[in-house]
């Protein structure tokens, strides 16, 4: 017998966690450097679920997303100085940023979302650059690609100022909870299937009578909305709107963002989020070269795991519901430690070959991995390549055996 209480409990379960998780977050991680990155790490799950609205719902390819992030910020920070009065409370400015990209968003979707495939991203990257050159000319709103403000000069609310990061960070997670309902809702809706299906297949949606234009012209309006709702929250985090978040390395990233968590599942871009901002701040502060190891995590994604992070997941629901993971774990351990210690390998590569390339003369120790050398001398060469090559060769070795492995555990 199917119980619609049950049924209820069971579908609202994954939210309460979710909500309960980002309230206790904070007394775990108590330092403000760990609240400013899960802050940040909010933000940018928002943003990077707006844009799965484009890619992973619709299946339009734009370069310039950020776009409406960056003038959903600007929008905010105008409000809070005196646009309206002043008088707007800060809990409610994100849906000011919002509205402004979504009437953005409704203008520029008028004509781009005419076309869809190559001709869309085309569009997007020329609009996206349209929009840089504006906030060299448009003074009045950009104010030469920039913009500072003090957060608590709005009227309170409840007696907080938010001055503190832990009152920015519970604000930030609750636009984040009411965000992700939203959106999600959206893709239960008549028009969130529609999108999906403008996405397999536009000439079957244009057959049984429903304009592809006009599903893609919606999806493009909401997802404007949520960026322009991304961007006030990080003009209210961090008391600044920059026209950096106007270009295309914006869009760019959270292309990147995207497609690292996966874009066919809803909850990619969270994964990928969060990962991705824990590899920009935790990892930007071991090595200058966190931007080579995330560009190879994410040409290594595209190129073994298309689905993202979410799809490896996803992919092990069949071998654990059969009962069949265990048979997994050997294979898996003979397959990722070699690799592990090979990738470790060619990063130790990589740093012993930047620092030999920055450092003064007659700084030749080294520190990495805990372990100190002659960055110059020949043997921790010719280790570091021994191990990168025998490792890696060793995984290749033996994934024969995993996929033997995961083709017996996928049997039904």
């Amino acid at each position: 017998m199917n119980y619609p209480n049950f049924n209820l409990l069971r579908a609202s379960m994954p939210w309460v966690v979710f909500s309960m998780v980002l309230i206790g977050l904070p007394a775990i991680f108590t330092s403000n450097s760990s609240i400013i990155i899960l802050t940040q790490m909010a933000i940018t799950i928002i943003f990077a679920l707006s844009y799965n609205m484009l890619l992973g719902q619709a299946g339009m390819l734009s370069f310039g997303h950020a776009v409406y992030m960056g003038v959903g910020g600007f929008a905010a920070v105008h409000v809070m100085n005196g646009a309206l009065g002043g008088a707007v409370l800060l809990p409610v400015l994100p849906l000011f940023g919002g509205l402004f990209s979504l009437g953005i968003a409704t203008v520029i979707g008028g004509f781009s979302t005419r076309r869809g495939g190559t001709s869309f991203a085309m569009i997007s990257l020329g609009v996206v650059e349209l929009i840089a050159s504006f906030s060299i000319i448009i003074i009045a709103f950009f104010r030469s690609g920039g913009m500072l403000w003090d957060r608590t000069s709005g009227p309170k609310v409840l007696g907080l100022e938010f001055a503190q990061h832990l009152e920015v960070y519970y604000l930030v997670a609750a636009w984040l909870i009411v965000s992700l309902a939203a959106m999600y809702l959206f893709t239960r809706t008549p028009m969130g299937r529609l999108a999906n299906a403008v996405r397999d297949n536009p000439e079957r949606v244009e057959f049984v009578g429903y304009s592809a234009r006009w599903v893609r012209f919606y999806s493009f309006c909401a997802a404007g909305f949520f960026a322009g709702v991304a961007g006030a929250l990080s003009a209210i985090a961090f008391e600044i709107a920059s026209a950096e978040n106007l270009t295309v390395q914006a869009s760019g990233t959270i292309l990147l963002v995207t497609f690292l968590g996966g874009v066919g599942f809803f909850y990619g871009p969270i994964v990928g989020a969060v990962v991705f901002t824990l590899l920009q701040t935790v990892l930007s502060q071991q090595t200058e070269l966190w931007e080579l190891y995330v560009g190879a995590l994410f040409v290594a994604t595209v190129m073994f795991f298309p689905s993202g992070l979410a799809g490896v997941l996803v992919m092990h629901a069949l071998p654990f519901r059969l009962g069949k993971m265990g048979g997994l774990v050997g294979p898996y351990l003979r397959v990722l430690v070699p690799a592990i210690i090979g990738v470790m390998g060619c990063v130790g590569f990589a740093e012993m070959f930047n620092h030999a390339r920055k450092a003064v003369v007659g700084e030749t120790h080294m520190d990495l991995f805990g372990i100190g050398f002659d960055a110059l001398g020949v043997v921790p060469w010719i280790v570091t390549i021994g191990v990168a090559v025998a490792g890696i060769g060793i995984a290749k070795w033996q994934a024969p055996v995993l996929r033997a492995a995961w083709d017996d555990a996928t049997i039904i």
